[in-house]
C-alpha cells in the first residue's frame, strides 16, 4: 500500500515569498524523508548549483485527497543541511527556544481578497460597488461574495487539524479573514502557512484567486492585514508586563514595520483603521493605533496586545520572531517573567 505526501515549502521570491508544492508517493507507514528540488526555479539557487533540500517539519492529514494522504510542510536547506538564507523558520525556532520559559502565545488574523477575472470578487465590470461599510460581517448576496469558498476552506482546515479559530467577511467585497491560534510562535506560523496553502488550493476549484496584497484596491478601501495578537505568561497575569511590551515595541518600531510585509506604506497611511507606518502609538481599544490594548484587558489588568501593523502578506515566521525577541527581551530585563 502507498500514500501521497504533498511536500509544501516557502520559496525565495522577493519581496513576497510564494508557496510551492509537489507530490511524493511513499510506502504505507513510512515517515516523509528529506527530499530535493530545483532551487533555480524557485529563486533559491543558481543553475550551476541548483539542488536544494526539503526537510519535513510539520505533517497533517490531507483533507483534499483524504484517506491516509498527508500534507508535509518543509524547511529549505542547503545541500550541507544548513538552513537556506530564505529559511526564516530556522531563525524563529532559535528565538522561540531561547525564550520558551516565557510561554508566548499568538493569534494571527489573516485577511485576504478574492479576485476573479482581474478584479475583486463582487466588483462590477468597469465600475465600483457601494462604499465599504455594509460588507463587514455581512449577509446576503448583495454584500457577501465567495462564502462557498470560505466555508469549504474552513472545513478543510478543521479536517487537517489546524488551529483555526474563526472566519468573517471583511470591509470590502470579496475580502475575508480567518484566524489561527492561540498557539506558540512556531506552531501558529506553521499552521498559518498551511492554511494559506489550503486557501489557494481550494480557490483553484472555484476558478478564483486568493491574494494577500496589502492594498488590493487603491482609494477609499481598507487594506488587508495580519493583525497579530501576542501575550506571555507575565502579560496574562499582570498589566505592568503589557505596558513593558508596548514600550519595547515602540523602541523597535521601525525594525518591525520594515519586516511586516511588502507595501506597508500603502496600507499604513493613518486612515482606514491604521496608524501611519512611520509613527508608533499604542492605546486602549484604539484601532487607529499601531498596537491596540483591548478594553477588557485594561479592565482585567491582564491579557494580551494586538499589533495591527503586519500586512496580510507578512511572513508569520518573521513577525512572531520579532515580537518574541523584542518583548521577551524587555520583560526579562524588567524582571517581569
Amino acid at each position: 500500500m502507498t500514500f501521497k505526501a504533498e511536500y509544501i515549502w516557502i520559496d525565495g521570491t522577493k519581496p513576497t515569498a510564494k508557496l510551492r508544492s509537489k507530490t511524493r508517493i511513499l510506502a504505507d507507514g513510512a515517515e516523509p524523508p528529506l527530499w530535493g528540488f530545483d532551487g533555480s526555479s524557485t529563486n533559491q539557487a543558481e543553475g550551476p548549483s541548483s539542488d536544494r533540500v526539503l526537510k519535513p517539519v510539520f505533517t497533517c492529514p490531507d483533507p483534499i485527497r483524504g484517506g491516509d494522504n498527508v500534507l508535509v510542510l518543509c524547511e529549505v536547506l542547503n545541500t550541507d543541511l544548513t538552513p537556506h538564507v530564505s529559511n526564516t523558520r530556522a531563525r524563529l525556532v532559535e528565538v522561540a527556544e531561547r525564550f520558551a520559559d516565557q510561554e508566548s502565545w499568538f493569534g494571527i488574523e489573516q485577511e485576504y481578497t478574492f479576485f476573479k477575472e482581474g478584479r475583486p470578487l463582487g466588483f462590477p465590470q468597469g465600475g465600483f460597488p457601494a462604499p465599504q461599510g455594509g460588507y463587514y460581517c455581512g449577509v446576503g448576496a448583495d454584500e457577501v461574495f465567495g462564502r462557498d469558498v470560505v466555508e469549504k476552506h474552513l472545513d478543510l482546515c478543521l479536517e487537517a487539524g489546524l488551529a483555526i479559530s474563526g472566519i468573517n467577511a471583511e470591509v470590502m467585497p470579496g475580502q475575508w479573514e480567518f484566524q489561527v491560534g492561540p498557539a506558540g510562535p512556531v506552531e501558529v506560523a506553521d499552521h498559518l502557512w498551511m492554511a494559506r496553502w489550503l486557501l489557494y488550493r481550494v480557490a483553484e476549484d472555484f476558478d478564483i484567486a486568493a491574494t494577500l496584497d496589502a492594498k488590493p484596491v487603491k482609494g477609499d478601501w481598507n487594506g488587508a492585514g495580519a493583525h497579530t495578537n501576542f501575550s506571555t505568561k507575565a502579560m496574562r497575569e499582570g498589566y505592568d508586563a503589557i505596558i513593558t511590551a508596548c514600550e519595547a515595541l515602540a523602541e523597535n518600531a521601525l525594525e518591525h514595520v520594515r519586516n511586516y510585509g511588502d507595501g506597508v506604506e500603502d496600507r499604513l497611511t493613518g486612515h482606514h483603521e491604521t496608524a501611519r507606518w512611520d509613527q508608533f502609538s499604542y492605546g486602549v481599544s484604539d484601532r487607529g493605533a499601531s498596537v491596540r490594548i483591548p478594553w477588557q484587558v485594561e479592565v482585567d489588568k491582564k491579557g494580551y496586545i494586538e499589533d495591527r501593523r503586519p500586512n496580510a502578506n507578512v511572513d508569520p515566521y518573521t513577525v512572531t520572531r520579532l515580537m518574541v525577541d523584542t518583548c521577551c527581551t524587555a520583560l526579562e530585563k524588567a524582571g517581569q517573567v
